[in-house]
C-alpha cells in the first residue's frame, strides 16, 4: 500500500525515533530520520520526503523555524507536514497551522491515529491536480489569477505569492465552488483528507493564512465570508481562461 512513499521523521528523542520508524518501516513506509534542524536540511536536500513529521522541540531549533524554512523552498511547499508536540496549549498547534502545517498531533499519540493522519494526508497529495497535466486551468477572480497547473497564484499588480499545499487545495476548492457555503468538514476532508475533531481549530486556521495570502485582511472580510453556522464561501465569480 505504501510502497515507494518516503517519509522524513525528525526527533531527538532517540527512543521516539526509533518507535516511529519501525512502525511506519514495519506498514510498508521508506523511513528516514533525522536529530536536528541541520540534519533535517541535509537529509531533506539530498533525498526528498513525501511526507514530513516534525517535532517542534529540537536542540539546534524549532520545529516552527524548519516548518517556516521548508515554505521558503519551492522544492519542498507541497510536502505535507505533521507536527508533534508534547505541550498542548492551543497557541502551540495553531501557531503550527499558520506556518504551514498540515496538520499536528499532541504527545503521548495512537500510532494507529499518527498512520491515520499520514493516509489522510497522502491520499490528498495523490489527488491534488499534478504539474505534469495536459492543458490545466487558469482561473480568475477578483484580482486574483491561479493557474492550476504550475500552481502560481498571481495579483493584477505582478505580485506572486507562493503557496502551501493546503493553501494550494483550500483555494481550489472554494473556486470549483464560489458564491457556496462550504462547511468545515467539506474543508477538513479536503485539505487534511478527514472530518475535523469537535473544537479543532485547523479549519479557521488554514482559512486565516489564505485570507492572509489573498490581502483579504478586511473586518469583516469581503472576499472569503464566515458564514455564522455553516462555514466559509468565496464571494467572488469566477471565470476559465486559457493558459499562455
Amino acid at each position: 500500500m505504501h510502497a515507494g512513499k518516503s517519509i522524513l521523521i525528525v526527533d531527538d528523542d532517540p527512543q521516539a525515533r526509533k518507535l516511529l520508524q519501525t512502525y511506519l518501516s514495519n506498514v510498508g513506509f521508506l523511513v528516514r530520520a533525522a536529530v536536528n534542524g541541520s540534519d533535517f536540511r541535509r537529509i531533506l536536500e539530498e533525498t526528498g520526503a513525501d511526507l514530513v513529521i516534525l517535532d517542534v522541540t529540537l536542540p539546534d531549533e524549532s520545529g516552527f523555524k524548519l516548518c517556516q524554512w521548508m515554505h521558503e523552498h519551492p522544492d519542498f511547499l507541497q510536502i505535507p507536514i505533521i507536527m508533534l508536540t508534547g505541550r498542548v496549549e492551543e497557541v502551540n498547534r495553531v501557531l503550527g497551522l499558520e506556518l504551514g502545517a498540515d496538520d499536528y498531533l499532541c504527545k503521548p499519540f495512537s500510532l494507529r491515529e499518527l498512520l491515520a493522519r499520514i493516509n489522510a494526508l497522502l491520499r490528498r497529495t495523490s489527488i491534488s491536480p499534478k504539474s505534469t497535466a495536459i492543458g490545466g486551468q487558469v482561473l480568475a477572480f477578483d484580482e486574483w489569477q491561479l493557474d492550476t497547473v504550475s500552481r502560481r497564484l498571481v495579483h493584477l499588480d505582478g505580485e506572486e505569492v507562493i503557496l502551501t499545499g493546503t493553501d494550494f487545495t483550500l483555494l481550489k476548492l472554494f473556486l470549483d465552488h464560489p458564491q457556496q457555503v462550504l462547511d468545515r468538514d467539506t474543508i477538513g476532508n479536503a485539505t487534511r483528507g478527514r472530518e475535523m475533531m469537535p473544537q479543532e481549530r485547523g479549519v479557521d486556521t488554514a482559512v486565516y493564512r489564505l485570507r492572509q495570502r489573498l490581502r483579504d485582511t478586511a473586518k469583516p472580510p469581503r472576499l472569503i465570508l464566515t458564514v455564522r453556522g455553516g462555514g466559509y464561501l468565496l464571494a467572488a465569480e469566477v471565470t476559465l481562461r486559457n493558459r499562455a
